[in-house]
């Protein structure tokens, strides 16, 4: 998406402040789409029939939501869509990236938080179960007195997330053009090549020569490490630079499917609507009216 697109958001979030939290109650959304610096952690409750857009994600959402975005690239933002409640209920919660000192992410106490963080860059939806367990504890933030225990509190709650087995990544790495630094060598190297070779007609065998590896053990390391077989992975690759081509252009379909490696549109139409619900076209056009110029 063109920076001209997106709304910067400029938080009011203090360097001497930890963290800055919001407690709405609302009948509509109406924020623009937008990115900002700051860490978010967003609660939505009585909502259902909204929708959630992240980077190339568009999903409608439930009676309650939560998630974590961790990427100042990041566009992201909530509108009406079939939504008919009246007492929207929020709860945002910012800060700062230095929250926690790199190198206590580094401790083996803190590594699922670590983890999670990473994963937050393509932005995480986590798991009714664990949001009905923290509900609460986000709405002691806002009574709590003692700032300090507020700040512990706060450290509680994203550890428990981080524990959530079932929170879910929303965009696609390509994009937002993003690498995860915590992938090994070897398969930061599968995807340099194959998001230099996303054009071409490339195998499993192709790569698995590339990272010197046989067929069937490349097969189990790219399962293991994104939990995605080859072909998924790498057709959730060019579905990410499509969708870049949808948003950013006024490309034919066709052009656009055959510029990101699909042999054919029908494919190209198939594949799309079964990993993102909707057609390229709707994809395209829901984009169109989501955005807010600024």
């Amino acid at each position: 998406m063109k920076t001209s697109d997106v709304f910067y958001e400029v938080t009011a979030l203090s360097n001497e402040d930890c963290f800055l939290i919001f407690n709405r109650v609302k009948n509509t959304f109406h924020y623009p789409i937008h990115v900002h610096s700051e860490i978010e952690l967003n609660f939505i409750e009585n909502a259902m029939g909204a929708r959630r857009i992240v980077g190339d994600s568009i999903e409608e959402i439930d009676d309650l939501e939560l998630c974590l975005i961790a990427n100042e690239k990041l566009e992201h933002g909530w509108i009406n869509g079939d939504c008919v409640s009246t007492k929207i209920h929020e709860i945002t919660v910012q800060f700062h990236r230095d929250l926690f000192l790199g190198s206590l992410l580094n401790k083996k106490q803190f590594h699922s938080l670590s983890v999670m963080f990473e994963n937050a860059k393509k932005g995480i939806v986590f798991s009714k179960p664990v949001i009905l367990k923290i509900k609460n504890r986000l709405d002691s933030l806002i009574s709590n007195k003692n700032e300090f225990y507020s700040v512990i509190e706060l450290i509680n709650i994203l550890y428990e997330l981080s524990l959530d087995d079932h929170s879910r990544m929303l965009c696609n790495s390509s994009f937002i053009n993003d690498s995860d630094s915590s992938e090994s060598r070897r398969i930061q190297k599968v995807i340099n090549y194959l998001e230099t070779n996303y054009q071409k007609n490339v195998s499993l065998n192709d790569v698995a020569k590339h990272v010197g590896m046989t067929d069937v053990s490349f097969s189990r390391f790219m399962k293991k490490r994104t939990g995605k077989n080859f072909i998924e992975y790498f057709n959730d690759l060019r579905l990410g630079f499509a969708s870049h081509q949808l948003v950013n252009t006024n490309k034919y379909i066709a052009e656009v499917a055959f510029e990101c490696g699909f042999d054919n549109l029908s494919n190209f139409n198939r594949i799309f609507k079964k990993r993102k619900g909707c057609t390229p076209t709707e994809f395209r056009n829901g984009f169109a009216k989501m955005r807010k110029f600024i």
